[in-house]
């Protein structure tokens, strides 16, 4: 929740942000504001919750704020806190929607229990407008679906004569309609915090969005779901291309005002109808998903020569070794290095859209599956990212753009999911450490490193250092090691080989090196042994 202090000296504005429980309350976000002028910009650019404001201010006075505020924002809740026991600056809070009046100096029990009272009613409210949306839904639930097929069907190419006239007269479209605009915008551009407010219903944020299309357009276009897509919605423009642009500002706006959201929308202008309809939707719908998630820019076109310049695009499964062997970690410290080190490639990208999101998750979905195959195994992940009626959720922030915190939070979530499953996965899989053993026996000839082991066998340095020395009470280096030696030993035999000649055949370079291992292993040196083991 957002709110908002009002008031002309500063220590007071101070005072009430160190009084008040912000935490507690569920307050997320202060805004402070000397007069009411200044306090009308910020309500309009943040839409805060509640307002708390003096009555005596330059300029704009708390009492004109009051009357605006009851005319021009009637579900914010406004607390008056004035130094003046002035019985008509009470009646005037109260006639305007005023919660509570408090006396200056501000006491911290009061200001709680003020503040208290006007989270509970906002709440309350928020509730009930939910609820009476969703009955209004359940009302109207069949014809518009019915709209939405329609027009869906006339998206896709449906363009009989009796189609269209069918269309015409349902839907009351202009008689001898030759052209129209097309924009789209998608509610699976939304953010997390939103689909939570709504309790993923993602129905009802339609039905909020559309209405407010249909009431902007009225009798210059329409307003619809697109029923074969990721969450679209689709509007159709028959007034001058011209102004098209300015409606889908107001549009935005009035989203902003009910959602606290900014919607972006891709766009195709006046294409003939209904013969380009199709083609005018599948560039507006690329426009938008094809967008810069990094420019805060509302509205988008297609661009040929954007689209040509475009270079190969960055694949999390490039990354995917990494990723494992972090979730095999079962460090909390790998993953999050890991997550950073994503971050920071993504970072070097000039431009990430949506419908790249998209492809990371999609990549991110192959990647567990593959990870998981083997040993059957789900996790909580599987019922939050695979519902039927939730489209994938990007990590977008409020104006729809990247944020950098939710996706690598995303990341660093999903990687500690699938941690557990995938260690007990391997753990209920013993016999790899005696795969590993059979591949240092077979393959002692050729430089072999515990990294190499953890590449080939997909697994964690840690994880298999520790339980490879549980199963054979040394370390890989100390086994392969004795292989080697044991190799050696039988080669010394044969008084026609060098020992520089045998320190190469089993897979060391370096016969300085070679001597000082097995001395330490067998106690002489090649030499020694060789005498001390040859016959004759």
């Amino acid at each position: 929740m957002k709110v908002v202090i009002v008031d002309d000296e500063k220590h007071v504005r101070s005072a009430i942000t160190m009084l008040a429980e912000w935490d507690k309350l569920g307050i997320q976000e202060v805004l402070q504001a000397s007069d009411g002028e200044e306090a009308e910009r910020l309500i309009e650019l943040h839409q805060p919750h509640i307002v708390l404001t003096d009555m005596r201010m330059p300029r704009k006075s708390g009492a004109e704020l009051l009357t605006w505020l009851s005319e021009n924002k009637p579900h914010m809740k406004t607390i008056v806190i004035s130094g003046y026991d002035d019985f008509e600056y009470v009646r005037h809070a109260i006639r305007h929607g005023g919660m509570d009046y408090i006396l200056k100096p501000v006491k911290a029990a009061a200001l709680n229990e003020a503040l208290k009272k006007a989270v509970q009613c906002w709440r309350k409210e928020e509730d009930e407008r939910i609820r009476l949306t969703q009955q209004m839904i359940g009302m109207n639930e069949m014809k518009p679906h019915y709209t939405d097929r329609l027009l869906t069907e006339l998206l896709s190419g449906q363009s009989g004569r009796e189609f269209l006239e069918g269309i015409q007269d349902e839907l009351q479209f202009p008689a001898g309609l030759a052209s129209c605009s097309v924009a789209v915008a998608a509610v699976s551009q939304l953010d997390h915090e939103l689909f939570g407010k709504f309790k993923n219903r993602l129905q009802l944020i339609h039905f909020v969005i559309l209405n407010i299309c249909n009431e902007l357009l009225r009798s210059r276009g329409i307003a619809f779901r697109q029923l074969d897509s990721r969450g679209e919605i689709v509007l159709l423009f028959w007034g001058p291309s011209e102004q098209f642009e300015a409606l889908l500002g107001e549009i935005g706006k009035g989203i902003l005002v009910t959602l606290q959201r900014q919607v972006h929308f891709g766009l195709a202008l006046e294409r003939s109808y209904p013969k380009e309809l199709p083609r005018a939707y599948q560039e507006a719908s690329k426009a938008l998903w094809k967008r810069n998630a990094l420019d805060p820019a509302r509205i988008h076109r297609q661009h040929a020569e954007k689209m040509e310049q475009a270079g190969r695009p960055l694949r999390l499964s490039a990354y995917e070794e990494e990723l494992r062997l972090a979730a095999l970690s079962g460090s909390n410290d790998r993953i999050r290095a890991a997550a950073e080190h994503w971050i920071a490639e993504v970072r070097q990208l000039d431009s990430v859209s949506p419908e790249l999101l998209l492809q990371w998750n999609q990549e991110w979905e192959w990647m567990r599956t593959q990870w998981l195959e083997d040993g059957r195994t789900t996790s909580a992940v599987d019922a939050r990212e695979t519902s039927a009626d939730m489209p994938v959720c990007l990590p977008l922030d409020q104006q729809g753009m990247l944020s950098w915190a939710t996706l690598q939070g995303e990341l660093e979530n999903r990687l500690a999911d699938v941690s557990a499953p995938l260690t007990r996965m391997h753990a209920n899989h013993t016999s790899f450490i005696e795969s590993i053993a059979s591949y240092l026996n077979e393959h002692y000839r050729e430089e072999v490193s515990l990294q190499d082991v953890a590449a080939r066998f997909y697994l964690s340095r840690e994880y298999i250092a520790r339980k490879f020395k549980q199963a054979y009470g040394v370390t890989i280096l100390d086994y392969l090691s004795r292989i080697r030696i044991d190799r050696a030993k039988l080669l010394l035999h044969n008084p026609h080989l060098r020992i520089v000649q045998i320190a190469e055949m089993v897979g060391y370079p370096d016969e300085k090196y070679f001597r000082r291992v097995f001395k330490k292993i067998e106690g002489v040196s090649p030499g020694e042994y060789r005498k001390e083991h040859t016959i004759g």
